[in-house]
């Protein structure tokens, strides 16, 4: 595995590692709770009232046992599970598996397509192969730090490492009330649980202006960003159980690679959440191997 592939796997990893685990925390199908059968909210209470209740506990549950699959058109599709918790920012710790896509071929060639990521609040890591870390100074560690995804990132990694410090699974349902336009589609049974199933389309553009912290000129940028890769809208639902905790959230939109979807399942909220950093002398920085690489810093456009 030659220095190029190196850095592109790194790049790689930033992505997908970085998406888990908003996905994580944006796109909740939940299998927890205490059981009991779920009504609060289903008939007498208008969709608005029932999200704002479901944002409030969801945001209150602090952490939860996570099922998430996502695709990407043609660059990726994967899964990941773990233990994920937002009381604090993002902490927890992810397996996450590539199952198809470009991504996946080019996690094959370093001798692995699952790895394990640790979400901290001040960074991310993923735990690579042993034969890409025989090509990268023999660590199997990459740390992603927020700031570094920002600064090689331009406006798109500013938003990330803004949603990945500051989000919580609620957020997607303040998105769906943002967007107003949510329609309460009716009671459905997912994975035994009885729930209240909402729709409605976010505009992407907006969404990044309502749900993250950043400056005129970078939303601005982002947008362009998002234009450029054929994101206008998204479809989301989400299914809310009789505790107003989120049971299942779907969301679809376009890429130019073709259509993004993005699903997780939630259980055991309040779970316990422990994640470690590694050990320093098996972890390598992600802006480091950039340097290596011949990598220069990211730029707003």
């Amino acid at each position: 595995m030659k220095s190029t592939m190196v850095r592109r796997v790194a790049l790689s990893i930033a992505l997908t590692a970085a998406l888990a685990g908003a996905t994580a925390c944006n796109s909740s199908d939940s299998s927890g709770g205490s059981g009991k059968a779920g009504h609060k909210g289903t008939t007498r209470v208008s969709p608005i009232a029932a999200l704002r209740s479901a944002e409030r506990s969801t945001d209150g549950a602090d952490s939860a046992k996570v099922e998430s699959t996502t695709t990407m058109g043609t660059l990726m599709s994967m899964k990941a599970d773990g233990v994920m918790g937002w009381a604090d920012g993002l902490t927890g710790t992810m397996t996450i598996t590539y199952t198809g896509g470009t991504l996946a071929e080019t996690m094959r060639q370093t001798g692995s397509t699952s790895m394990q990521a640790r979400y901290l609040p001040d960074a991310y890591y993923a735990r690579m192969s042993d034969k890409f870390a025989a090509q990268s100074g023999g660590k199997h560690w990459i740390r992603y730090g927020y700031d570094d995804l920002a600064k090689f990132g331009g406006s798109s990694g500013a938003y990330l490492k803004d949603q990945m410090q500051n989000t919580t699974p609620n957020q997607s349902v303040k998105l769906l009330l943002a967007s107003g336009d949510v329609v309460k589609v009716g009671t459905e049974t997912v994975r035994g649980r009885s729930t209240t199933h909402y729709s409605g389309t976010v505009d992407v553009a907006d969404l990044a202006s309502k749900s993250s912290n950043l400056s005129a000129s970078q939303l601005a940028d982002l947008k362009k960003q998002l234009t450029a890769a054929g994101v206008t809208t998204e479809k989301v639902d989400i299914w809310v159980d009789g505790d107003d905790l989120l049971v299942k959230k779907v969301e679809k939109g376009e890429l130019t690679s073709g259509t993004m979807t993005s699903t997780a399942y939630y259980s055991d909220y309040g779970t316990k959440v422990s994640a470690e950093e590694p050990p320093t002398a098996d972890t390598a920085d992600f802006k480091d191997l950039l340097k290596a690489q011949g990598a220069t810093g990211g730029t707003t456009s």
